[in-house]
């Protein structure tokens, strides 16, 4: 289990590295263009080598591209739903250009359409996404949602269903405050033991690629989607706790995903629960 933190890229993308570092991060996630979207600057071959080179000086592991904000791969627009299939693909290219380990999307919504037809969509998305990035090592994850509105993928079944559908070696990204959003108990051991039995029941927890580790200002259940600093939030201190100490996700990376200003601080905080519940990298 390492830690770290979403750096930005302001400047140029080869100087996350350092801010990576300079957070106390172990792995890190950045966004290769705008989180709005748009069409992005090309990633130059020098800054690629910097970049990497950068991380493997300060001894950074595995770094994460997170895809904006606008994609929806179940669209029942077939315009924004193939802009959406063209952008994640374009995004594990300029993932594997910087060398790294996966790509984060959001799934989209059913807005619309049918749930049970956005979920066909989505699924068929993947695929597509899937056949255009053949040959590319880095890994795509679809982030579980916390259910607000039409969003797809705020329970285990959904997320699994179309896991089924996509084919190939999908992964899932976890994010703590959607899955609390969602309902999911993650503060008592046996609260959390009811939620990983669900993954189980649903996918293998081998499925998991990435853990988005943010508390959450809202209540469990809320079907609302707002990050907290660790430990200030719903979830609180002793649901992190909970967490770490279960050994479930103890291969899994956690990035947290709060505001800059004390992220590095919920980095620290993390690593400071991490030691205490005897985990360890």
């Amino acid at each position: 289990m390492r830690i770290g933190c979403h750096v930005s890229i302001s400047g140029g993308i080869e100087k996350a590295p350092r801010r990576a570092a300079d957070s106390g991060c172990e792995c890190f996630q950045i966004f290769t263009r705008s989180p709005r979207g748009g069409n992005p600057p090309e990633i130059e071959k020098s800054a690629a080598q910097k970049f990497r080179s950068e991380r493997k000086r300060l001894g950074l592991a595995d770094c994460y591209v997170h895809t904006p904000y606008i994609i929806n791969l179940a669209s029942a627009n077939p315009e924004l739903r193939k802009k959406s299939v063209a952008m994640v693909a374009r995004d594990l290219e300029r993932a594997e250009a910087v060398g790294a380990a996966a790509v984060v999307t959001h799934i989209g919504t059913a807005a619309g359409s049918d749930r049970k037809e956005a979920t066909e969509k989505a699924a068929a998305s993947l695929r597509e996404i899937t056949a255009a990035a053949r040959g590319i090592k880095a890994r795509l994850l679809i982030e579980n949602s916390a259910g607000q509105g039409a969003t797809l993928g705020d329970t285990f079944e959904e997320i699994a269903r179309i896991l089924d559908k996509a084919g190939a070696d999908t992964g899932v990204c976890l994010d703590t405050a959607h899955l609390f959003g969602a309902g999911y108990e993650l503060r008592s051991p046996e609260g959390f033991e009811e939620t990983v039995r669900s993954i189980k029941a649903t996918f293998s927890p081998g499925r998991v690629g990435l853990v988005h580790c943010n508390d959450s200002k809202v209540e469990k259940g809320s079907r609302k989607d707002r990050h907290e600093h660790i430990g200030l939030g719903t979830i609180g201190t002793e649901g992190f706790e909970t967490v770490m100490a279960s050994g479930v996700f103890d291969k899994v990376d956690f990035i947290v995903e709060t505001p800059p200003s004390g992220s590095a601080a919920d980095v620290k905080k993390l690593k400071s629960i991490r030691r205490e519940t005897s985990r360890s990298i």
